[in-house]
């Protein structure tokens, strides 16, 4: 049911209609970062990132991404790239913290600014996704996921961890 409320607007002399939404009807975005994480720590972080409504722009402008993805390292001390892949519609690829002076999403917000400067559209989607790689088989699949076809398999991360062995996992508290 549409709840918003029409009002007739008066200006110079000219009639109109405005909606007007309720107060606190706008849909509130998932927050999907861990919330006690500090996303500065040394380790492995595997990122997805979408083009904007999913067009197939990257096959056009790949040779710029892959130069600025490629700098990154240049411009945040302690990152390194341990794997990418461009697709027609997204990107996948695995950072390496240590000792990085910016977090996580300060970085990623720079690649993509970059980006979008460099092809001067709107190339992104507004967020990104990630997940903390927290142990080396979870890091094996996940590259292993980057360099097969991750347009047919879904990758499921609590497959990586259900031993429990892994007293580290920052996902425990968001799960109970």
């Amino acid at each position: 049911m549409n709840k918003n409320k029409k009002v007739k607007v008066v200006k110079n002399g000219e009639v109109g209609v405005r909606f007007i939404e309720p107060a606190g009807s706008v849909p509130k975005r998932k927050e999907i970062r861990l919330k006690s994480y500090d996303y500065k720590s040394n380790g492995y972080y595997f990122i997805t990132i979408c083009t904007y409504r999913g067009k197939p722009f990257i096959k056009k402008y790949e040779e710029i991404i892959e130069n600025i993805l490629l700098s990154l390292p240049e411009r945040f001390s302690g990152l390194t790239i341990d794997w990418y892949i461009l697709m027609p519609t997204h990107l996948h690829m695995i950072f390496v913290f240590n000792e990085v002076e910016k977090d996580l999403p300060e970085i990623v917000r720079a690649f993509k600014a970059l980006v979008t400067r460099n092809t001067r559209m709107k190339f992104w989607q507004r967020n990104y996704y990630e997940h903390v790689i927290r142990n080396e088989y979870a890091l094996l699949k996940i590259r292993e996921y980057i360099q097969s076809n991750p347009l047919v398999e879904n990758i499921k991360f609590e497959e990586f961890y259900k031993d429990g062995s892994d007293k580290s996992d920052p996902y425990k508290e968001q799960r109970t």
